[in-house]
């Protein structure tokens, strides 16, 4: 175990139970004068200690860990007051993970073969509140809601009753903007298409998390699919 108690600029906890990752990436994110890497962790539940300890602004989180995996550790985060921005960082692509990590509360999805730049940009990205998800893994997760298979049962119903009622909360914006991030508009795309400005965009998503009990972008497009508007 790493840490750094102190920091500026983004901080940054690394949690990967290989130290030759844990190191690369240190590496990487040591070059960027706003990023500093300020804890290491060998597995999930030694991550949500660090990350209470040292209050990381983002976790770069790998999922198949012995002892607590990354994404019951993501869950633990989000259980508690103001958690950091997860990226899940993983060899792994395959449907399950994508969805399961997201549905934990993952703010990004990102494979470990993913340009430097792009995992740099990342960071930054959800920092400002904005998406980050590898292409591939937003096809997969677009094709994972498109092709699920009809409920046609009551749980459906319930699941549709419940998003509606959760949007029915909003006001008229903040709908218009919900169910641009449901297409997986960016901030500055949402700003240009409603003719807002970014940081007006960025309040009404911060209202949207609150009041429809979403910890990411993607549970609000998830609410907004199972509403029938996506």
């Amino acid at each position: 175990m790493t840490s750094h108690p102190s920091h500026q600029g983004i901080g940054v906890l690394l949690v990967d139970d290989d130290p030759l990752v844990r190191s690369a990436l240190a590496l990487m994110l040591g070059g960027e004068g706003d990023i500093e890497v300020v804890g290491e962790a060998a597995d999930g539940g030694e991550g949500v200690r660090l990350a209470t300890d040292l209050r990381p602004d983002v976790v770069l989180m790998d999922i198949r860990m012995p002892r607590v995996d990354g994404l019951e550790a993501t869950r633990e985060l989000h259980r508690r007051p103001d958690p950091p921005r997860v990226i899940v960082l993983t060899t792994f692509d395959a449907d399950e993970h994508v969805v399961d990590a997201l549905a934990s509360g993952a703010d990004g999805f990102l494979l470990k073969d993913t340009p430097p730049p792009l995992i740099v940009d990342a960071i930054r990205k959800v920092v400002d509140d904005e998406p980050m998800l590898s292409p591939s893994v937003t096809r997969t997760l677009i094709r994972r809601l498109r092709d699920e298979p009809d409920e046609g049962s009551a749980a459906a119903a319930v699941r549709a009753a419940e998003a509606q009622d959760r949007l029915a909360l909003l006001t008229d914006r903040e709908r218009d903007v919900a169910l641009a991030v449901g297409r997986g508009l960016s901030n500055a795309e949402i700003a240009r298409d409603l003719y807002l400005s970014v940081p007006t965009v960025k309040a009404h998503v911060s209202r949207l998390f609150d009041k429809l009990g979403a910890t990411n972008r993607v549970q609000i497009a998830i609410c907004v699919h199972d509403a029938g508007l996506g």
